[in-house]
């Protein structure tokens, strides 16, 4: 266990051996949410492979991959790739899809928006497909990551706003369609965390203010905020748990107050 896992204090939470003998795929396992839950089921004794499309980042992974954390490249919009690279395993307990892009108003340009959909929900599909044969042996479990605009608006963002919106309607579409395999399928839906694609909001003290305000806990979300819930999802704790969503929002969405 290195020290960038540690800080997560997953292991403080949940017991340590938690998920020993396990593998865990994390699509979109680069940078984000996505490496923050990839180091904490690593944490936790899994066997964890983080997957992204950027060579560079996967690159700069490799300095702290071990011997329970490893990256890989992946395009997730080449089906044939995909396919190949579900190939070179033999075991999966958990399939987190937690790849995801967004464009600004760009997205409304079709080249772009259908390339967002791409990334963002048809891969979904796609992964899901690939690894629901080793998914089906384990009885194991997929964790998709969804948004808090999978229930609200943002309109500069259509084809984030509609790929995220998308993942619950597949999410609980795959619970049902892999439920009689003992495959779960469940959706977390973040907020706003700091992230790199949220920096420019969290970095402005108006925005960064605004937005804290407007949730029921007043502060941002961090990263590994939402470690825990993916665990829990994956977990025999919720292993009569499929086809929900879990916002990790700190109340965001339903802020509408009356002041």
């Amino acid at each position: 266990m290195n020290d960038k896992t540690e800080k997560s204090g997953i292991a403080a939470t949940y017991l340590p051996d938690l998920f020993a003998g396990k593998r865990v795929l994390v699509s979109g396992g680069t940078s984000g949410i996505g490496l923050a839950i990839a180091r904490g089921f690593a944490a936790l004794g899994a066997d964890v492979v983080a997957t992204g499309s950027n060579a560079a980042k996967v690159e700069a992974g490799q300095a702290e991959a071990g011997e329970r954390l490893r990256f890989a490249v992946l395009d997730v919009r080449d089906t044939a790739a995909v396919s190949a690279f579900a190939k070179g395993f033999d075991r999966l307990d958990v399939l987190v899809n937690a790849q995801g892009i967004g464009r600004g108003e760009a997205e409304h340009q079709e080249a772009v928006f259908l390339d967002v959909i791409e990334v963002n929900l048809n891969s979904v599909m796609r992964l899901s497909t690939a690894f629901r044969p080793l998914l089906a042996k384990t009885r194991g479990a997929i964790v998709n990551i969804a948004s808090m605009l999978s229930y609200l608006v943002e309109p500069e963002v259509p084809a984030y706003t509609a790929s995220k919106t998308g993942i619950l309607g597949l999410t609980r579409a795959l619970a049902h369609a892999y439920g009689p395999d003992g495959v779960r399928v469940n959706a977390i839906s973040p907020g706003y965390h700091k992230t790199d694609m949220t920096k420019g909001l969290w970095t402005q003290p108006k925005s960064h203010d605004l937005i804290a305000d407007h949730s029921a806990l007043k502060r941002w979300g961090s990263v590994d905020d939402l470690v825990g819930t993916a665990v829990f999802l994956a977990s025999p704790a919720a292993s009569f748990v499929t086809g929900a969503d879990l916002p990790v929002d700190g109340g965001y969405v339903c802020g509408n107050t009356i002041r």
